[in-house]
């Protein structure tokens, strides 16, 4: 193993930076990229509302996170949260999962069963990989959502329940629409308010906060005296794209702890996918290819360190100090140079 001094290992656990917190009741989303800090936002106009919420992202981006805290910030955080996973439920049963059925109304249906509609009346349904809905219980779910009434499989009395519908997908449903395999007027019916759950590469100031969060819970449930980990490490894992996205980042993470040989995790405890990307340097992806036409170097170089002051001041939530510290420049210098760019903090 390598050997890294005590200036090159970043102890996690005393040292690591805060993330944002909505001032509602809990929940489990950290981050406070920009792109993050839009979904709390979102969170907070509509956790309160009845509306129907459409989450949208790639596979393991925390979209039932999104729908647990509209959940828990809002009025119904008294009453159940009931997920269901359209993707996971064959399409045979999913009609009894969600309305419930009587008594003898289907082969092996020995007594009378609520389904997840009815369990959820004051709470909220969350309806994942929605996509995945048949066409027929596509019907049903659209009436359910405009009446709040249905009737359990082999029964007739109609039932209310009061439930809010947070549903999520990995699909592009538009696109499913065209298709013909999902209903237009459902899709409209659900994307009253939709929220995009960004992808971890689009968000790489969260890492270091995720890290922080998973190496703590995992060195505890596995019971692992670590201190730290490696800046080199660390440099790894902001750079890879973790297509996987924050699923793929706690499995590393717990990967990384159970089996790290000393007492910080290094560069050496990295899985090969990591060390084969080689790390970039941020100016490499300025400009792919000069136009035969050309451009103007000077106008070019001025958009791009104007949209790097920028990220930098958003990532530190405009606190100019830490913005300089991350550009590597005074302070004065920041201030010069957003003075010549006109960026001033949007009210």
């Amino acid at each position: 193993m390598n050997s890294t001094s005590a200036a090159e290992v970043l102890p996690i656990q005393e040292n690591a930076p805060k993330a944002m917190k909505i001032a509602r009741p809990s929940h489990n989303i950290i981050g406070k990229s920009p792109s993050i800090r839009q979904v709390f936002t979102m969170v907070e106009k509509v956790c309160d509302t009845d509306t129907t919420v459409l989450v949208l992202g790639e596979s393991g981006t925390g979209k039932e996170l999104i729908a647990q805290a509209l959940h828990n910030c809002g009025s119904r955080r008294g009453k159940m949260f009931v997920p269901v996973n359209c993707g996971a439920i064959p399409a045979e049963l999913l009609e009894s999962e969600l309305f419930g059925h009587e008594k003898g109304a289907f082969t092996h249906a020995l007594r009378t069963r609520i389904g997840r509609f009815e369990m959820a009346d004051g709470g909220t349904v969350f309806l994942d990989e929605i996509a995945e809905m048949s066409p027929v219980l596509q019907v049903k779910l659209l009436r359910v959502l405009q009446e709040k009434k249905f009737e359990r499989v082999g029964g007739t009395k109609t039932i209310a329940s009061d439930f809010r519908v947070i549903a999520a997908t990995n699909r592009d449903l538009e696109e499913e629409v065209r298709k013909g395999t999902f209903r237009e007027d459902l899709f409209y019916r659900l994307t009253v308010i939709p929220i995009e759950s960004p992808p971890l590469r689009e968000r790489k100031s969260d890492i270091p906060l995720l890290v922080d969060a998973f190496f703590k819970r995992f060195c505890s449930a596995k019971q692992r005296q670590l201190h730290g980990i490696s800046q080199e490490a660390m440099d790894r894992l902001i750079n890879y794209e973790w297509p996987g996205n924050v699923r793929e980042l706690e499995n590393t993470i717990e990967r990384m702890v159970i089996l790290a040989s000393g007492e910080e995790i290094t560069i050496e405890d990295l899985p090969p996918r990591l060390l084969d990307q080689p790390l970039s340097h941020p100016c490499e992806a300025v400009i792919n290819e000069i136009p035969d036409s050309g451009f103007c170097l000077s106008e070019v170089i001025a958009d791009y360190e104007r949209k790097l002051i920028i990220q930098a001041l958003g990532q530190t939530e405009w606190v100019k100090n830490r913005a300089a510290k991350l550009l590597k420049v005074n302070r004065t210098t920041l201030l010069e140079k957003m003075k010549r760019h006109g960026i001033v903090k949007q009210p």
